[in-house]
């Protein structure tokens, strides 16, 4: 850090030049980058219900997505029988055959009679024409806006709309774009306004902007080097635009303001950069190390949702960091006493006749107060505050995960319009089809037995194979001589569960346990096994994300603080922290209390959203547990290391950090509530999530819990068993204390076999 800071100092105005040339490179590059972004990839692309659709392409040139024409008629019409309707319809088939994107067969009433239930509404005013499209999530949801945009209309008195899974995709894609637009709309301005009133200049309050934009800027140009790479989730642009404001105004905050008290306290703005460096900046340094860790993590799922939030995260970070550190000592430098310049408060002060404030020695401060309070009352601090945690944390027990459907977007969306219309007014739901890919099938007739079973499971409405349709177990008509390629059969299941509840999901479990026929693979896909598989997924890889973000967070803070007992408590204390906000999470959004905060509630939460805001929170979590142990530390390891110096360490550390993460947090939220603005419901409850544990984390956690809890662990906040002792000498990292703290007096021989006498050596010694 002293090196790389003695670089910047060399030549700062080169170094900002050079910035800014490569900022403009990386904004022409990266301004293109949401063209390159999906918005697909919840579902695990090794799943057996993923390979089944992969058969179905290649071998039925079937399972793309699909794309649903909605006929309504006038009242009165019987769309099914009336020739007017069937000339309509037949013409929509027409258009859509035509168009090479779109697969066969297409399903209409006029030509599928057999599916009458699910086709045509119960008062048989309304028709269906389905059909699915090729493209994947890549194209398949641009050939849906196509659709919609050539069919939507009247023909002859009868309305036609566009809707479906595709369109479903375009619009969230749509919407996704809209939505971060607002939420830099609301957050970039409000974020300022605010940094204007904690930096008390128009000067200081730009550094955390500039440092943001520049975070922003240069994620968006490696995200589309990526995409070109890999798959990428648009998503991924609301955690670039979000966490690279809000890690650029936690970091910049942190240096600035040790960088004004090194002044304060004397020093030329040369050496406050280099100890503010060596300092605050080491702390960031690690801060966003162990930030990067928590979201790396993501990559191990096998859905590109979540890897994408990896690469962006890992992305976000290191730019954050690196424009932090490499950036902010040198506009310092540059800036001279300006950074001071066009304060505030000076107008403000002459107006109501208020003279400048005086400093004031740390222990006189409200923070440093509050937390003497907090000291002298732990243990009812402590049991209180984990009390009011664990029953805010109560619903988090009866979380459940589903996929997300046309519901995930505002009511008003025409996708999600239509499909709530055929959830409504068909007897039969398509979307509840499960489909079964069967290979190995010498004899088609083979099936009629499994077809037979099958037809009496619970909920199933038929069983159509292609050698014939079975009800209750008994053949009732012919089936589909299109299911048949080979040795690979179709088996279609009608039901009438919903797939995304309980009952589809009993149902599914049923369905797979019936017994295929010797030599026959099957392979479950449609809406339900999709879902089943993805949650699945996620919960097969669940141990191995935490697992390796809890070793990572474990690693990192013991070599940051040579501490065994400290890396444990915060790993606690954030589980106590997050499982409040998730219970929240499953109250708002899950049960639909306080009407889902204007979102659909659909009695579960979509499955990748719990974990993606877990590794966030917790990254970000320990972003503040290291800027408020950095500076504990520091006082520490200046003290002579009594019960006395372990509370004063921390009164001190969190008097001198409570402003600077009572700011951070509050920027921070304001920045995610931003994203709570947006209308895909997944992603308000990601804003709304983040905002709560941010702000959760700083307060309740932060000045409350961690106090109370240091208080009570006492000296042993900084035992570690010996040989991990000399290995912390060895390689262990921390911020050292600055130039103008007390050095800590080593203790005499009789005072070391003292200490020993009470307990094991606490910590590694100094000099």
């Amino acid at each position: 850090m002293a090196k790389t800071t003695a670089l910047v100092l060399r030549a700062p105005r080169a170094v900002l030049a050079g910035a800014v040339l490569l900022l403009v490179l990386a904004g022409l590059y990266g301004a293109t980058a949401a063209q390159h972004l999906l918005s697909g990839g919840y579902s695990d692309p090794t799943s057996a219900s993923a390979r089944a659709d992969e058969i179905l392409d290649d071998t039925f040139g079937r399972g793309g997505m699909q794309v649903v024409v909605k006929l309504d008629g006038p009242p009165g019409m019987n769309m099914s029988t009336d020739p007017q309707a069937q000339q309509v319809g037949n013409s929509i088939v027409a258009e859509l055959a035509a168009k090479k994107y779109v697969q066969q067969p297409i399903l209409s009433v006029w030509g599928n009679p057999e599916l009458a239930p699910a086709l045509v509404s119960e008062d048989s005013s309304s028709a269906l024409v389905i059909a699915t499209l090729d493209g994947g999530e890549e194209d398949a949801p641009a050939y849906a806006s196509e659709i919609e945009e050539q069919l939507t209309g009247d023909r002859d008195g009868i309305s036609v709309r566009v809707g479906g899974q595709g369109l479903v995709f375009n619009q969230v894609n749509e919407q996704t774009t809209r939505d971060l637009a607002i939420a830099e709309g609301i957050a970039i301005p409000i974020s300022f306004l605010v940094l204007i009133v904690v930096f008390g200049g128009l000067v200081a309050a730009a550094l955390p902007v500039v440092i943001g934009i520049v975070a922003i800027v240069g994620t968006f140009a490696l995200l589309r080097v990526i995409a070109e790479l890999t798959d990428v989730s648009i998503f991924a642009l609301n955690l670039t635009t979000a966490l690279g404001l809000a890690l650029a105004i936690d970091y910049t905050l942190l240096l600035v303001t040790r960088y004004r008290e090194e002044v304060t306290r004397g020093s030329d703005r040369r050496a406050a950069i280099v100890t503010t460096m060596a300092t605050a900046g080491r702390t960031v340094a690690f801060s966003a190390v162990t930030v990067a860790l928590a979201l790396v993590a993501l990559a191990i799922f096998p859905m590109y949702f979540l890897r994408s939030f990896a690469y962006a995260g890992v992305g976000v970070v290191v730019v954050a960091a690196a424009a932090a550190l490499i950036l902010t000592p040198a506009l310092l430098m540059v800036l001279g006493p300006r950074v001071d310049a066009l304060d505030v408060r000076r107008p403000v002060r002459r107006l109501f006749g208020r003279a400048a404030p005086t400093p004031r020695p740390i222990e006189q401060t409200r923070w440093y107060r509050m937390v003497q309070f907090v000291l002298r009352h732990a243990l009812p601090v402590a049991l209180v505050v984990t009390a009011i945690l664990l029953v805010l944390g109560a619903p988090f027990l009866g979380i459940r995960f589903g996929f997300p459907d046309d519901r995930v977007l505002p009511p008003s969306a025409s996708a999600h319009v239509i499909a709530q219309e055929v959830r409504d007014d068909f007897a039969q739901d398509l979307s509840s089809t499960v489909t079964i890919v069967a290979s190995g099938v010498g004899d088609p007739h083979s099936l009629s037995g499994y077809a037979g079973e099958l037809s009496q499971v619970s909920g199933v409405d038929s069983v159509t194979t292609p050698t014939g349709t079975f009800v209750d177990g008994q053949a009732v008509g012919p089936g589909s001589t299109g299911n048949q390629r080979g040795d690979v059969s179709i088996v279609s299941v009608a039901s009438s569960a919903e797939p995304m509840r309980e009952d589809g999901r009993d149902q599914l479990d049923a369905l797979r346990a019936v017994e295929s026929p010797d030599g026959v693979e099957v392979l479950f896909t449609g809406l339900a096994a999709t879902n089943a598989d993805t949650v699945d997924s996620i919960y097969a890889h669940l141990p191995w994300v935490l697992g390796s973000i809890a070793v990572a967070t474990f690693v990192l803070l013991f070599l940051f603080t040579g501490s065994v007992v400290l890396p444990l408590k915060a790993l606690v204390l954030n589980i106590l922290s997050l499982s409040a906000t998730f219970g929240a999470m499953v109250w708002f959004f899950q049960d639909g209390h306080a009407a889902g905060l204007g979102t659909t509630a659909t009695g579960y939460l979509v499955a990748t959203m719990p974990v993606l805001m877990f590794c966030i929170a917790f990254g970000l979590s320990m972003d503040y547990e290291v800027f408020l142990l950095g500076r504990i530390r520091e006082e520490w390891l200046a003290s002579q290391r009594t019960r006395a110096d372990s509370d004063h360490a921390v009164a001190v550390g969190l008097a001198r950090t409570g402003r600077v993460v009572t700011a951070a947090a509050l920027l921070m939220s304001i920045v995610f509530a931003g994203i709570a603005a947006s209308e895909v419901s997944f992603m308000r409850m990601f804003g709304v999530g983040l905002t709560l544990a941010v702000l959760m984390d700083a307060t309740i956690i932060r000045m409350l819990l961690v106090p109370a809890f240091m208080r009570l662990a006492g000296r042993a906040n900084w035992w570690a068993p010996g040989p991990l002792r000399q290995l912390h000498d060895r390689i262990g990292l921390s911020e050292g204390p600055g130039p103008d703290a007390p050095v800590a007096r080593r203790p005499s021989t009789q005072e070391h076999s003292a200490e020993h006498s009470e307990e094991e050596q606490i910590t590694p010694r100094i000099g």
